[in-house]
């Protein structure tokens, strides 16, 4: 369980991930030692799970994002597993969710245009394994982005 401290570490890193364990010790009002024990510690229960950079895809040329509802075919025993191993391997699909309810799996994908996103979904997606339907949804605005947890 997290304690005061280790709330505070989070709240800060969350707020700012480019600070060092020594300045979040600062901000803490902790040594550097027991800031640094403490995200060890988190990091080895698995509640911080790395840091990443986040690269702005559409700075690079990518100004269409769909998302794909999809509904597999599920007389096949294993067709969510051998459709999930496939649309991991398109480049192209950013993220992959899956859902109980009618529809079984959502995927993000990025394309430069709607010339390009036409060619990704004929010859990459429509040949994925197992669809029994899909459904393509524009991704027109991206109203809130953000992973912070209220700690």
């Amino acid at each position: 369980m997290l304690d005061d401290l280790d709330r505070r570490l989070l709240r800060y890193w969350q707020a700012e991930p480019s600070l060092s364990p020594g300045e979040l010790a600062q901000r803490c009002a902790v040594t550097p030692g027991k800031a640094a024990r403490r995200i060890a510690r988190m990091e080895e229960e698995g509640i911080i799970q790395g840091l990443a950079r986040v690269v702005n895809w559409s700075a690079l040329g990518y100004a269409v994002e769909v998302s794909l509802r999809v509904t597999l075919d599920k007389t096949q025993g294993n067709a969510f597993d051998v459709f999930l191993a496939e649309a991991r391997q398109v480049p192209e699909v950013i993220e992959v969710q899956t859902f109980l309810g009618r529809v079984d799996v959502r995927l993000s994908i990025i394309a430069r245009d709607m010339a390009h996103y036409q060619q990704i979904y004929r010859s990459r997606i429509l040949t994925l394994p197992h669809i029994a339907d899909i459904e393509a949804l524009m991704h027109v605005a991206r109203i809130k982005d953000d992973e912070t947890l209220p700690l």
